[in-house]
């Protein structure tokens, strides 16, 4: 099927459903007919063995960290092209996630920012990952995305719409590009270009390869490829493949998040392939703690260093105080959705797409900080502190002791 967005209603007003919600593969894709003749990179073409992958765990302490976008940013184009690129705010934001005592945050980039103006983007990621480092952070990179809209565009992005939830954010390559064969040819450029820049720099945590890359992001079902899951899971294996001959130090992933993990024979394709190509597993949970820790035990008997890249959801008790005890007990990085709110919105919950809230929620869904870089509830912030103390190792620019606040009283950039 070819995809022609000409024939596609654009706007999704009013058919909108969670975004939490299963796949559903039409029947031929679920027998494997047509995904298992897609080829598939090797679990032995390069991936780090697990001792290796062992001994960089070790050395990255306690990971704990947040998703990150700056809160004046409504979607990753925002927060990196030129003309909205903000150092003040990134330093700001990223001095008070080194106070909170985060040592790490995942942050998404864009393929479209690679072709608007490599050079630049290039020179902004320079300056992002130095100012992290003076806060003892290290960056987690994200190069594709299958969530939320799939028609991203350049240049100034729309405002995010009234009491939604992450209403702006975009697909990585989005879907006029996912089935573009010229287009392949780009994305590896971008690939090789953004790990080639850091491949040796250890203030780089990690590449995490592809974000959720089968999920149906069915609030845009209007304006979504029916063939996405087919796409990707030609796409993902070569990702993989072209991150590889760059030969890095840090080590490459991309999370599962749906679906059964623990028995081979019943994971999905892609979640196949995530699992048997990932240096370091990675997977996203947004249940209670019990839901967390059974995902664990699912993917401990890989016998490979793990990594929660998204929790949080307080409603559904996806908690601070109820998932980084866990995560620290069993030895596992966990990374909260949101770290200063703002313009994604996201303090709102995924249900706000079916019924926009006229106020904030008394219980926020995701973000640990308020506007001004208070936390939104200080004993989230003591657990944070009181499980990374002893082993983060403060960055030149993170005061030492136990205050988080601001120093005299100041506020985050308006």
């Amino acid at each position: 099927m070819t995809w022609k967005p000409q024939q596609i209603a654009q706007d999704p007003n009013g058919l909108f459903v969670p975004r939490r919600t299963a796949l559903k593969i039409p029947p031929l894709l679920a027998a494997g007919a047509v995904l298992m003749q897609v080829p598939r990179a090797s679990a032995d073409t390069g991936r780090w063995s697990t001792d290796r992958v062992h001994r960089w765990y070790r050395a990255q302490g306690r990971l704990v960290g947040a998703n990150f976008i700056t809160s004046n940013s409504v979607n990753q184009l925002e927060m990196f092209q030129p003309g909205t690129w903000d150092p003040r705010r990134i330093d700001s934001e990223l001095r008070v996630a080194g106070l909170v005592g985060l040592n790490t945050v995942r942050v998404f980039l864009h393929d479209q920012l690679w072709t608007q103006d490599r050079a630049g983007f290039q020179l902004r990621l320079a300056q992002f990952v130095g100012c992290a480092a003076r806060y003892g952070i290290k960056p987690l990179f994200v190069f594709f995305d299958s969530c939320w809209s799939p028609l991203p565009r350049l240049g100034p992005q729309p405002p995010p719409r009234p009491g939604v939830h992450n209403s702006g954010w975009v697909q990585s390559p989005g879907a006029e590009r996912l089935g573009d064969r010229r287009y392949i040819a780009t994305m590896r450029d971008y690939v090789l270009g953004v790990m080639r820049q850091f491949r040796s720099d250890s203030r780089v945590l990690g590449w995490d390869l592809w974000n959720e890359p089968d999920n149906p992001a069915d609030v845009y079902r209007m304006v979504e490829r029916p063939d996405k899951p087919e796409l990707v899971a030609g796409l993902l294996p070569q990702v993989f493949e072209w991150a590889r001959t760059v030969n890095p130090i840090q080590p490459l992933t991309s999370a599962v998040w749906q679906g059964e993990w623990s028995d081979p024979r019943r994971r999905s394709v892609i979640s196949s392939i995530q699992l048997d190509n990932s240096d370091v597993v990675t997977f996203h949970s947004y249940a209670e703690p019990a839901g967390f820790e059974a995902r664990i035990a699912e993917l401990a008997p890989l016998g490979r260093p793990m990594i929660c890249t998204e929790y949080m959801a307080r409603p559904l008790g996806s908690t601070v105080a109820g998932i980084v005890p866990i995560a620290h007990r069993h030895n596992v990085g966990a990374y909260n959705w949101g770290l200063v709110a703002g313009k994604t919105q996201t303090f709102l919950p995924w249900d706000s797409w079916d019924h926009p809230y006229l106020l904030p929620p008394k219980e926020w869904f995701h973000d640990l900080l308020l506007p001004d870089g208070k936390p939104y509830q200080n004993e989230e912030v003591n657990t944070i502190r009181r499980l990374t103390a002893t082993s983060v190792r403060p960055g030149p620019g993170r005061p030492p002791g136990p205050d988080w606040r601001l120093r005299r009283g100041s506020r985050l950039p308006r």
